[in-house]
């Protein structure tokens, strides 16, 4: 066991020495890790701190969900449980020379700032791409080619109907510089349906609420309402490599934008995922009005509590801006005494300068993860970002 305790703290840490381990191992789970100093990358930076699996072929440990991805490709990579298979010399000797930090340089040599790195609660379509893109097409070696995403695509993409659920052949063209991202309806049409601003747009993968294995969904701000767009292909990689040229085209108008902040500092302010979403009912501003039943979604970055009356609506209905506790923003568990819910007994409230908000939700595991996402986004300090938004659009939203 020590052995290979050793094993995988001295390929997370420093480069490995030669162990000299018995012909075959057998090892228990703490055999092959325990306690790394860094996480091992995606996939092998998706795994927790003390991954159960390994990638025999590649050199890496890697976690449990990142084993189901690697074993879809056995071209790339072949995977062993650390808890319950044996482990040859020469095995052994292969992970102590490589190991994660090693492969890591190796494979991650020049990742582009945009490109977005996949963490264990993603999709498995960016997973999977991530994986290929590392290690099958290898595109991010010091040697490799140089990745074609500038921020400027043309292509057809799948969108939802903004009236029906039908999904029809679009033509999008994404122009960075121009900081434009534009859809047609007819194919060689000349007059774009929409004209989207670049610092205005948002992507993120909701593959389960559009029900769709590559569903993405591109957001922006249109006449004070969120305007969504729901989109797929039937290409993996098409599909991944658009959100990622729709984060190059925003990291360069971030950068034109803030000139004066690192680039570290722009990154995170890319694109963003929702803290929490989920069906909740909400009473109106009087609080005396029934209690209707909406799907909301908690964007943290932006500090917006977003509803619609369903999830795929094109429109939202209504937006409410979280500031901070020490502007006298408040959560609690909850409802007034003389208010009631309708079908939905787990009340909260929100407290902002201007008004209160209730809702309910459908069980107390439900309140609960609202409630702790809630007082995470009123903990946060505001940023000058926060401060922008909060002045054009402050706690509104009543239908």
């Amino acid at each position: 066991m020590v052995l290979f305790q050793g094993l995988y703290r001295a390929t997370t840490r420093v480069p490995a020495g030669i162990l000299g381990p018995p012909k075959a191992h057998r090892p228990g789970r703490s055999a092959l890790v325990s306690s790394p100093s860094s996480p091992p990358s995606p996939a092998a930076a998706l795994s927790p701190a003390d991954p159960d699996w390994a990638s025999y072929k590649l050199g890496v440990f890697i976690c449990l969900n990142c084993s189901g991805v690697h074993r879809n490709f056995p071209d790339i990579s072949k995977v062993k449980s650390v808890r319950l298979d044996f482990w040859d010399d020469s095995v052994v000797e292969f992970m102590t020379h490589n190991g994660n930090l090693r492969v890591k340089a190796k494979y991650e040599a020049r990742v582009p700032a945009f490109y977005y790195i996949p963490q264990a609660s993603d999709c498995l379509v960016l997973k999977e791409q991530w994986i290929r893109a590392k290690y099958e097409r290898q595109e991010f070696m010091a040697d490799g080619k140089t990745i074609s995403l500038s921020g400027n695509r043309e292509g057809f993409l799948w969108k939802r109907g903004r009236d029906n659920a039908q999904f029809l052949r679009r033509r999008f063209v994404l122009l960075s510089r121009e900081g434009l991202l534009k859809y047609y309806t007819k194919e060689e049409g000349k007059s774009p349906k929409a004209v989207i601003h670049i610092k205005d747009l948002n992507a993120t993968f909701q593959t389960e609420k559009i029900g769709n294995p590559h569903g993405l969904q591109i957001t922006y701000r249109r006449e004070g309402h969120i305007r969504n767009l729901f989109v797929y292909h039937e290409s993996g990689k098409e599909i991944v490599d658009w959100f990622n040229a729709l984060r190059a085209a925003r990291l360069q108008y971030l950068k034109a934008a803030f000139p004066e902040l690192p680039e570290s500092e722009l990154v995170p302010l890319i694109t963003r995922n929702y803290l929490k979403q989920g069906f909740m009912e909400k009473t109106g501003p009087k609080q005396r009005e029934p209690f209707k039943k909406r799907w909301f979604a908690l964007d943290p970055q932006e500090r917006r509590l977003i509803y619609y009356k369903n999830p795929l609506d094109a429109f939202d209905l209504g937006q409410v801006f979280l500031g901070s506790q020490e502007q006298g923003y408040e959560a609690s568990e909850g409802l007034p005494k003389d208010v009631r819910g309708n079908r939905w007994k787990a009340g909260l409230t929100i407290i902002t300068p201007e008004r209160r908000f209730l809702f309910t939700c459908p069980s107390e595991k439900e309140q609960g993860e609202w409630l702790e996402s809630f007082r995470d986004v009123l903990s946060r300090p505001l940023t000058s970002f926060n401060l922008l938004t909060a002045s054009t659009e402050s706690g509104h939203g009543s239908r």
